[in-house]
């Protein structure tokens, strides 16, 4: 557990490291670059750099956070990887549902092998477990689909990096959209008119809307502003805070 400095959460929980490319989005990922400079470090848990890694130690460690926390699982994987037994993901999601005064937000770009699991019943959905997928360009648009197939009480997009127009999505039971520039030296650009479309298909379906950054090589500097002010809505739920 860390701390994290993602603007749409507050910590980061990695039961699982490493992971390999499925769509552009992932063509110059953070979560590659970040485990190899630890591994570099001799951090012992990236030992494997960014190959695919279980890490069951981890599995205790919500139980000790006393304070409700927001926290984001997997920023150095993705959980529904085909490597990954589905015995382990159903060990993480009851960890997830036995401390339910924290927010766990789980992030997919394997939304066919989500809806497969969801399919068989193998997935024990809390009220505490957000339910996303990371959806970059019109290509994956596929996966809003298979997100809104599941029982997860809160669902959200993560257009990041937004590498094109996303037009006419439908969002129907979606609950949160999150849009973000990619970053980096390699950092491909992102148009506004893309994020304004995405943002007035949010205010028309009425589905809160984040603007995490527009990106670029010093993406401080480029900041989060859009049209004058910072998006940074979030969705509400009953006995939880959250923003």
């Amino acid at each position: 557990m860390a701390q994290s400095h993602i603007e749409w959460t507050e910590m980061t929980w990695n039961p699982v490291t490493g992971c390999d490319k499925v769509s552009d989005g992932c063509r110059f990922c953070y979560a590659e670059a970040f485990a190899k400079r630890l591994q570099g470090m001799g951090v012992e848990k990236y030992r494997n750099g960014f190959q695919l890694t279980l890490h069951p130690e981890t599995l205790r460690e919500p139980f000790r956070w006393k304070k409700p926390r927001v926290v984001f699982v997997n920023s150095m994987s993705d959980l529904f990887h085909k490597d990954v037994p589905v015995d382990y993901i159903r060990q993480v999601f009851c960890v997830m549902k036995q401390n339910p005064h924290h927010v766990f937000q789980v992030l997919t770009k394997r939304a066919d092998v989500l809806k497969y699991y969801e399919s068989e019943r193998w997935l024990d959905w809390a009220h505490n477990i957000w339910m996303g997928v990371s959806v970059e360009s019109r290509n994956t648009m596929h996966r809003i689909d298979r997100l809104r197939d599941t029982d997860a009480r809160v669902k959200f997009l993560s257009c990041e990096p937004l590498l094109g127009p996303l037009p006419e999505m439908n969002l129907q039971g979606i609950d949160w959209v999150i849009v973000g520039g990619e970053s980096g030296r390699n950092a491909r650009p992102m148009k506004p008119e893309w994020v304004q479309e995405i943002r007035e298909q949010c205010i028309a379906a009425d589905v809160p809307f984040f603007f995490k950054q527009w990106g670029g090589f010093n993406k401080k500097k480029a900041g989060r502003m859009l049209d004058g002010r910072v998006w940074d809505q979030t969705p509400e739920m009953p006995g939880l805070l959250v923003g």
